[in-house]
């Protein structure tokens, strides 16, 4: 589970590095995040719903739900511009993966409620986190795309189609 959210994280942070920088704020609609709010709200999000899971935090259908995420952010690196954004979302699913790798298994199996109020094991929660990242970094290639570039992910099954 965590070698395969690090290889998404991975594909997200080539897609931000790919962007047009001086296109970062683009949206192809107005109601919509813009691909920078795209990929700070995954590493945000990412950072602050692993850090409650380390931290014991059992119940997420709380009211001040969104205000226990906020400490989670300060702890992230700047990522103002392209690179140091590109570099977070490495770093900080680095991090997160190592602390999560040296948890015992009965970890994994401890139950939480999730902020909608279903019950779900920890690991069910990560993977939830993993699937997020993946709706959005599905947005992201779309802006890519909108942009004529094409995303990790097709060029490597290109190349190995090719070969």
């Amino acid at each position: 589970m965590l070698d395969s959210w690090k290889t998404v994280r991975g594909d997200t942070a080539s897609a931000v590095e790919e962007f047009p920088a001086s296109d970062f704020d683009f949206k192809p609609v107005s109601d919509v995040m813009t691909f920078r709010e795209l990929a700070t709200h995954i590493l945000q999000s990412s950072h602050a719903m692993t850090g409650l899971l380390l931290d014991g935090v059992e119940n997420l259908a709380v009211p001040e739900f969104r205000s226990m995420l906020t400490p989670y952010f300060k702890q992230l690196p700047p990522h103002d511009t392209p690179e140091d954004l590109a570099s977070a979302l490495r770093s900080a699913a680095d991090s997160r993966c190592a602390e999560l790798a040296r948890q015992p298994s009965d970890f994994y199996a401890g139950m939480i409620t999730r902020f909608d109020g279903q019950r779900v094991t920890r690991l069910e929660m990560l993977q939830m986190v993993k699937e997020h990242e993946l709706t959005h970094r599905s947005q992201m290639f779309m802006y890519l795309r909108l942009k004529g570039l094409v995303p990790a992910t097709t060029r490597r099954r290109q190349s190995k189609a090719k070969a």
